[in-house]
């Protein structure tokens, strides 16, 4: 599909997704706690989960910035937290 010509999600597919995404960080994180606690910060597995976390929050940020422009005027916040 060409850009420009594309259906935006609608309010419920952000939800959807801002809920997959939020149990993904949650759960990211718990494991990323987890081996930087065994491994210490210098390991390369722990410095790969932490990298991978503050990717998964910048695409978070990214889908929130993208939900604000699909859903004009709704606090896409709460979707995106």
């Amino acid at each position: 599909m060409r850009p420009g010509t594309s259906i935006p999600l609608t309010l419920e597919e952000h939800r959807e997704l801002g809920a997959e995404v939020q149990t993904a960080r949650v759960r990211l994180r718990r494991l990323c706690d987890l081996m930087v606690a065994v491994y210490g910060p210098n390991n390369q597995a722990a410095f790969t989960f932490l990298k991978t976390v503050e990717d998964l929050d910048r695409l978070n940020q990214h889908l929130r910035a993208q939900a604000a422009e699909d859903l004009p005027g709704h606090p896409v916040d709460q979707i995106y937290p």
